[in-house]
């Protein structure tokens, strides 16, 4: 390329430049943090409220930049610190976003509103509680923050607080009169947010000012994911895997026998322990949780605070096919997900492994796959089965018992669509004159591998062949010939 050429291209380019500077507002200088732009077009006589296609404008910029001596040029350069961009977000907020008690504190002075609130009527004071420094909230409360103003979701400044587990920002909120008891139509507290995220110090800091750790959730609310009525702030925790603040609940008094949400802590640890592996079998994965204490030794401390191991369930889910809870004890529903740790554990502790739900469904049928809708889906493997099998007939379990509905647990193997399981009963004195028989909806062990099952008909051919080859091995005769 000629010399010429590269000189034209040259002056071309920084004459771009020079035209692209010209032609941009104080809000663009403002965005690339280029103090002497923005100070050259105020200079200039720039309009320094200009805002971008967005509506950002200089101000929004450098509050979100944290940039206190630009946001200090641009208010006394005359910039509104009430303007908002096109998602009605104004400097405020973005200040209390980042928690900068210095620029919350200039534009607070300099009459911004301090009840200004984003899409959704998150308020500043909101913002401030979920980021959790507590001097943006200070200020905020100071020039006039309403305390008790309330989202789209009806949520509060100390909702937001109490989730995010700031103490000290639950304190603030508290002592400038925000209600401890405020509920959403969930049922949801404060002590219920900060319970559910596990922010033990929020929890207490909320029972200090007079919450009851023995409150109860009564959603208005349905639907799948409405909590279930009864909730406690114990079971709450147990349910999201927060054991040690469970264990720190017990020490504040909370009942290790409360039923009202249908289970104790007992029980709702069996399906926190083990829950159902396929979202068929409507299984939620297992709760991250938090905290040092294990579930076994949450156990341990139930149970030494009073927990009755053998607790039984006053109703629950039933129906065709299904594992009636009633009369349920915690130890019947881990031999329901083949959780042999906590089978142990709970004998351990007193329970007793022979007594049954409310159908006389023990926990041996239970472990071998009665009640099972979803096979492969629900907890407990076949490995994990067998072996709890293996447990509860060392501790005498009748392998011939036959529950109120006519069942087996041939019924439980075949239900479960585990082959192994059907050869290992057999080998270990399941009788099948009392087995191979219907239950009360007309089915046989080998009808429901056939396929007649609650639900969809779905064969299961390993088990299928399991049951015919345990029948041909009882008659002599192959099946079906």
């Amino acid at each position: 390329m000629h010399h010429w050429l590269l000189i034209l291209l040259a002056c071309l380019t920084t004459t771009a430049s020079v035209a692209a500077g010209d032609q941009s507002t104080v809000a663009d200088a403002a965005e690339q943090q280029d103090v002497k732009l923005v100070r050259k077009h105020i200079a200039d006589g720039a309009d320094v409220n200009a805002g971008q296609p967005d509506g950002m404008t200089a101000l929004h910029w450098a509050v979100y930049h944290d940039d206190l001596p630009l946001t200090t040029l641009l208010i006394e350069s005359n910039a509104d610190v009430a303007a908002t961009n096109r998602y009605d977000v104004a400097p405020l907020s973005i200040a209390c976003t980042n928690g900068n008690t210095k620029i919350v504190s200039l534009l607070l002075e300099h009459s911004a509103d301090a009840n200004v609130a984003r899409p959704g009527n998150e308020t500043a004071l909101m913002t401030a509680a979920r980021t959790g420094r507590p001097k943006p909230v200070r200020l905020l409360l100071k020039h006039g923050a309403k305390v008790e103003a309330t989202d789209w979701r009806g949520q509060t400044a100390l909702m937001w607080a109490a989730a995010e587990g700031h103490e000290e920002v639950v304190k603030l909120l508290l002592k400038a009169g925000a209600d401890p008891e405020r509920r959403l139509k969930s049922g949801f507290t404060p002590l219920f947010f900060a319970v559910r995220q596990g922010q033990t110090a929020a929890v207490f800091a909320l029972l200090e000012a007079g919450c009851d750790v023995n409150a109860v959730m009564q959603p208005k609310i349905g639907g799948a994911k409405a909590p279930r009525k009864g909730m406690s702030p114990l079971i709450l925790a147990v349910e999201n895997g927060h054991f040690e603040l469970a264990s720190k609940l017990l020490d504040a008094g909370a009942d290790p026998n409360d039923l009202r949400s249908g289970f104790s802590a007992l029980h709702t640890l069996t399906w926190v322990r083990k829950p159902n592996r396929g979202d068929s079998a409507d299984g939620d994965p297992s709760p991250i949780g938090s905290g040092s204490v294990t579930s076994l030794q949450l156990v341990e401390k139930l149970a030494a605070a009073g927990a009755d191991v053998n607790l039984r369930l006053k109703g629950g889910r039933s129906g065709r096919g299904r594992l009636n809870q009633k009369g349920m004890t915690p130890f019947l529903m881990a031999a329901d997900t083949a959780d042999l740790a906590l089978m142990k554990l709970l004998q351990k502790l007193g329970a007793d492994p022979h007594i049954p739900n409310a159908d006389n469904c023990t926990s041996l049928m239970a472990a071998a796959g009665i009640g099972s809708l979803a096979p492969g889906e629900e907890a407990g493997t076949e490995d994990e089965a067998l072996a709890a099998v293996e447990y509860l007939l060392q501790q005498g379990s009748d392998i011939n018992a036959t529950d109120d509905n006519g069942e087996t647990t041939m019924h439980g193997a075949a239900y479960k669509s585990l082959p192994r399981m059907v050869k290992y009963l057999a080998e270990h004195g399941a009788d099948i004159d009392i087995w191979n028989r219907k239950n009360k909806y007309g089915w046989t062990p080998l009808q429901i591998a056939e396929g007649h099952r609650p639900g969809n008909f779905k064969p299961a051919p390993a088990t299928l062949e399991a049951i015919k080859r345990v029948i041909d091995a009882a008659r002599k005769t192959p099946t079906g010939k």
